[in-house]
């Protein structure tokens, strides 16, 4: 059953990573034809800056999915290094508590935000200003997902325990604590 969970948010992972990338790539774009409106043909153009807005928001609440399941958003180097190795798995759950209770409240308030902005359009666009703001509970129901796999992973023993790319392994943290020889294995 966890090997079908951690197979389904890798690929909803991957799915919030490739719109995060469609989504900057667009924002790029019609900041160019911005930039190229206005300052080449004296003529700028009404809606690409709202557009290319709009398209970096879903670019950064997309990818958090991805940065929260590498634990890149969570992680606070020196934290590692001074928790003691056996804490190291309690520490990943107080950090998941706590990035679920955020996720969570984005969520809530990115729903009721996205619902009162529905009659409002965007700037130069007959579009809905929700559009843009559903990114919010969006990109945070993705990451809650990546939250909870990354937990499982690790509480599994599918993943170490830390920040990925970590300079600090717990082996490290153990001959640290002095619990392992220098050598880094048990004798």
């Amino acid at each position: 059953m966890l090997a079908v969970f951690l197979r389904f948010e890798h690929q909803l992972t991957r799915l919030a990573m490739l719109i995060a990338v469609a989504m900057l790539a667009i924002s790029v774009t019609l900041s160019f034809y911005q930039v190229l409106t206005r300052f080449v043909f004296n003529a700028p153009s009404t809606w690409t800056e709202v557009a290319s807005r709009a398209a970096m928001i879903w670019c950064v609440f997309m990818a958090a999915a991805a940065t929260f399941r590498g634990g890149y958003m969570m992680a606070v180097e020196v934290v590692y290094k001074v928790v003691p190795a056996r804490f190291l798995t309690l520490l990943e759950v107080l950090i998941v508590v706590c990035c679920l209770l955020v996720l969570g409240v984005l969520i809530h308030y990115g729903i009721q935000m996205t619902m009162r902005v529905s009659n409002q359009t965007m700037s130069g666009m007959n579009i809905s200003m929700s559009w843009a703001y559903a990114a919010i509970p969006t990109g945070s129901s993705f990451a809650i997902v990546a939250v909870a796999a990354r937990l499982l992973a690790q509480l599994s023993g599918r993943e170490k325990v830390g920040p990925e790319n970590s300079e600090i392994t717990p082996e490290k943290a153990l001959v640290e604590d002095g619990h392992l020889p220098k050598g880094g294995t048990q004798s």
